[in-house]
């Protein structure tokens, strides 16, 4: 008897609620007509609108170009000739190709890869695409280095697919990957240059290029992250967008919803080698500035001290007195540099370039190297617990050198901060130009901190070491609370490591 009263009474709201929907509207669609405001009285933002990028692509598509280069080069398999990484069919040979045909930088059949057993080399031309934009009406075009570097002929093809130019390479920078291109051609369309500057996280972009040759193919994302810094380009502060960026987009403009650009993409994170959601543009600021540079010399200067830096980290910087870990500290100084000349010091910590606060090492190469040759400067650095200003004439970016490593010397212990360290012998000593001890093995806190097998150990809290009596020395008289911190030479390279050890470890 209750459970017939409940079921007709569940009937009859259920007849009240249809009664109340129109004739032709079940109460579902009524309820999502209503929408979540209506039916519960919030205040809800109501959803965007997704962006239309038909006006942005009308306004600059005329502007963005196709870029192909041929080059000359010799290989061991002709039925499959190298080709760039941009060149539409690497990705299938890549795959595809049978053993010691492989496509691409260091494989059989590219120029500079090995050649194929019993295969003779043979000339032809190796073939790649990239894109570009317009800069200026008289045919000035920017597009990346990896496109058009080596190239013994590129040809840009503009959007309608039927101008085609010879260009001219005016120059180009591989340490930023910034070319500049000039066509013979009058009253081209270019592009609206922007300021990347602006750009927040999580806006709309949207890129042009021609991926795998297909030309003047849009794709669009939003900005994942601004500022990346890439192994090996320590001079670009990348913008990471999700845009869909493929071989051939390379050199392409990357641009915001008022159709101005704000970069150009230039590379990909990808385990496949094709596009996985991180994608890099160069900021348009530091492109055009290259750009610059190349029309009016042909060459690219920069700035430099001539110092070796690393981040400062939390236990650095306690070790060393700061209140926080911004900062580039100095790992070295190279003898006779413009650092050295003004009295920079292997510890000091920058603080400071030109009066505005260096926030971690990745920064201080850009600045530094946006600076004039023969540019006075002043640097902050601390030093022995306090601040101080230093006076420094900016010197030019010489060509690169490679310093000799450091052979293992016979093994010797030492319980110290898990590590078993070798002392250098004489000749090893002349070669390098230096005292320390060599890392044999190395295990717990030190292992932790990033200490590695072969690492040379320069200094204990800034104080040189040459032998593992006075290691052990140095450590034992270290604070308790505070980290030790090592200064380290790893290949061609120094830098500080802060081990905070063991009790175990620390009474040995």
């Amino acid at each position: 008897m209750f459970r017939s009263t409940k079921l007709a009474a569940a009937i009859a709201a259920l007849s009240v609620g249809l009664a109340a929907c129109s004739p032709n509207e079940s109460p579902i669609s009524q309820a999502l007509a209503l929408g979540p405001a209506q039916q519960t009285g919030e205040n809800v933002v109501p959803p965007e609108r997704l962006p239309n990028f038909a006006s942005l692509v009308e306004q600059e598509g005329d502007s963005v170009v196709n870029i192909s280069t041929t080059r000359s080069a010799k290989a061991g398999m002709p039925q499959f000739p190298g080709m760039s990484e941009d060149d539409p069919f690497f990705e299938f040979f890549k795959r595809f190709a049978p053993p010691g045909a492989r496509p691409g930088p260091g494989g059989p059949g590219v120029p500079g890869g090995p050649e194929a057993p019993g295969s003779d080399p043979r000339e032809f031309q190796a073939q790649g695409l990239g894109s570009g934009f317009i800069i200026s009406e008289d045919g000035y075009i920017l597009t990346n280095a990896h496109v058009v570097a080596d190239a013994d002929e590129v040809t840009v093809k503009m959007a309608d697919g039927k101008a085609e130019y010879k260009a001219k390479v005016i120059g180009f920078d591989k340490r930023t990957d910034v070319a500049l291109l000039k066509v013979d051609a009058t009253n081209l369309p270019k592009v609206t240059i922007g300021n990347s500057s602006g750009v927040k996280v999580g806006e709309w972009v949207a890129a042009i290029g021609s991926p795998f040759g297909f030309a003047n193919s849009v794709t669009a994302g939003i900005v994942s992250a601004k500022g990346r810094s890439l192994p090996d380009d320590s001079y670009v502060p990348f913008i990471q967008t999700d845009v869909a960026v493929n071989p051939g987009n390379s050199g392409g403009p990357l641009l915001n919803l008022k159709g101005e650009v704000i970069g150009i993409n230039s590379q990909i994170y990808s385990r496949t080698g094709g596009y996985q959601g991180v994608s890099f543009a160069i900021p348009i600021e530091v492109a055009m500035d290259i750009g610059k540079q190349l029309q009016a010399t042909g060459k690219v200067t920069r700035g430099r001290l001539g110092v070796v830096i690393q981040q400062v980290t939390p236990e650095l910087a306690k070790s060393f007195g700061l209140k926080d870990s911004s900062g580039a500290l100095v790992a070295s100084v190279e003898p006779g540099s413009p650092a050295e000349k003004a009295g920079l010091k292997r510890g000091d910590v920058i603080l400071k370039y030109e009066g505005k606060p260096v926030e971690s090492s990745i920064e201080l190469p850009r600045v530094v190297g946006t600076t004039k040759p023969g540019t006075t400067t002043i640097v902050q650095v601390w030093r022995d617990g306090g601040a101080q200003d230093i006076k420094v004439v900016v010197g030019e970016i010489p060509s690169e050198k490679v310093a000799a490593r450091a052979e293992q010397a016979p093994a010797r212990t030492a319980n110290r901060l898990g590590l078993v360290l070798n002392e250098m012998s004489p000749e090893q000593r002349s070669q390098t130009k230096s005292t320390g001890l060599i890392v044999q093995s190395v295990q717990g806190s030190s292992a932790k901190a990033g200490i590695r097998e072969g690492d040379v150990i320069l200094a204990v809290n800034d104080k040189e070491v040459s032998s593992t009596e006075q290691f052990d020395k140095l450590v034992v008289q270290s604070s308790a609370e505070q980290p030790v911190a090592l200064l380290v030479r790893r290949g061609e390279n120094t830098l500080y490591i802060a081990v905070k050890p063991n009790a175990s470890e620390r009474v040995g």
